[in-house]
């Protein structure tokens, strides 16, 4: 299989190309064919970016009918009749079913630029200028993103020294016998703490590339306590963990929160084509005209696909589905932690959003290999490397979600065998 022009033009940069060396050429559900004709179950899916699988049909016809039509592709902030129907059903079918009213704003197309835009508000609102951030987050590639990230080797990027961020500890940072929420409560309360009062406090319910760490209901509730306690802006970054990915459309809605602000992106297209949005609490608002901006937060045929995908979850037979196919994920993890304890120490995530955390690196990396031998696609997350991230699509079948656990297992049969 000829990989050479990649190697000989392609940037160093590239990651996913040297993990997986072949040449992806088609793809439905949850599975991948090479030009070889070989056959992967997908456990990556866009790092989150296709959690209702490759080419969904009724995804997908929607946005070939809107191209045949020549309709508007790119609009900027005008107003189409595309833009207007994803508004339309993100109201209806997201936002009016579980209590929440929020102005939607367009800014660029991916999660970063969401989270920008979300930060840089929350700094207008307040007047104020430090972010308060957690250990192990990820918010992305941008530098006001990167600042706020907690990864020491992603926030070196760039060059320049980002200044403005109050670390503080995630739930269960170093060990679950500390309470960082009531930490975060007590230094924003006392004047002698040295810490000044942040602008925002920014959140991943699941630190997917943080290692699956997973924020319980009590803490996200009493974060959102505290946040209100000291008039800072709560803001959920729910770019991965979003759109579906745990079973329910919000990650937060097991909590029964409702933050001030809310980043959506990856899969909010249900396509792949990117578009992010940022939920605004409709007093916190206070935009002006063109201040924020984007070329491309206009791309209609993502709204076209967003609304297709919005529409699936007034289905009750489609949310029982991936309610199903969440637990069936869950008893096979529990299954792999009872069957291969020398390799797995414990299983993290929730609902479709899961990870097995291995022994080491080394576990991790030996698993990935045979997996991909043998027609299975996964990564791994986390400081160390030494998570397994298990992202199947939240619509892939039993025969998939079947044929890729056996993988799985094989794999760490392969390992455990090894040593």
């Amino acid at each position: 299989m000829d990989i050479d022009i990649f190697e000989d033009h392609e940037s160093n940069v590239r990651r996913y190309g040297r993990s997986f060396p072949t040449v992806f050429t088609t793809s439905l559900g949850a599975t991948i064919w090479d030009e070889a004709g070989k056959r992967f179950i997908d456990f990556i899916v866009g790092s989150g970016a296709l959690n209702y699988g490759h080419n969904n049909p009724e995804i997908m016809a929607p946005a070939i009918k809107y191209l045949v039509e020549k309709n508007i592709v790119l609009s900027l902030d005008m107003y189409t009749a595309a833009k207007r129907d994803f508004i339309e059903v993100f109201v209806e079918s997201i936002l009016k079913p579980r209590g929440l009213s929020y102005k939607i704003q367009f800014p660029g197309p991916t999660g970063t630029n969401a989270n920008e835009a979300a930060l840089a508000l929350a700094r207008k609102y307040t007047g104020r200028s430090s972010v308060m951030a957690f250990t192990n987050s990820y918010h992305g590639m941008s530098l006001g993103s990167l600042a706020v990230s907690g990864s020491a080797s992603t926030r070196q990027l760039g060059g320049v020294a980002r200044h403005d961020v109050i670390r503080v500890p995630y739930e269960n940072y170093p060990n679950q016998t500390f309470d960082s929420a009531s930490y975060i409560d007590h230094v924003l309360g006392d004047p002698g703490s040295g810490i000044e009062k942040p602008a925002a406090i920014i959140l991943e319910p699941i630190q997917a590339e943080g290692g699956m760490n997973t924020a319980s209901a009590p803490w996200l509730s009493e974060i959102q306590r505290i946040c209100r306690k000291h008039d800072v802006v709560f803001i959920v970054d729910d770019i991965q963990a979003g759109s579906g990915r745990t079973g329910d459309f919000f990650s937060f809605e097991f909590a029964k929160i409702e933050p001030d602000i809310v980043t959506l992106s990856k899969s909010l297209s249900g396509s792949g084509n990117p578009l992010s949005i940022v939920l605004i609490r409709p007093d916190m608002d206070i935009w002006n005209p063109g201040e924020h901006s984007g070329t491309f937060r206009g791309n209609n045929l993502a709204f076209v696909t967003s609304a297709a995908m919005c529409t699936m979850w007034s289905d009750r037979q489609f949310t029982t589905a991936v309610e199903r196919t969440a637990v069936k994920l869950q008893e096979y993890l529990d299954r792999l932690v009872a069957k291969f304890p020398k390799c797995i120490e414990q299983k993290r995530g929730r609902g479709l959003m899961a990870g097995l955390k291995c022994r080491s690196q080394a576990v991790v990396g030996r698993v990935h290999d045979v997996a991909f031998e043998n027609g299975l696609l996964i990564e791994s997350s986390g400081p160390n490397r030494d998570v397994i991230k298990v992202l199947p699509p939240i619509t892939i079948s039993d025969d998939e979600l079947d044929h890729g656990f056996d993988i799985l297992d094989q794999a760490l049969q392969e390992k455990t065998n090894g040593d």
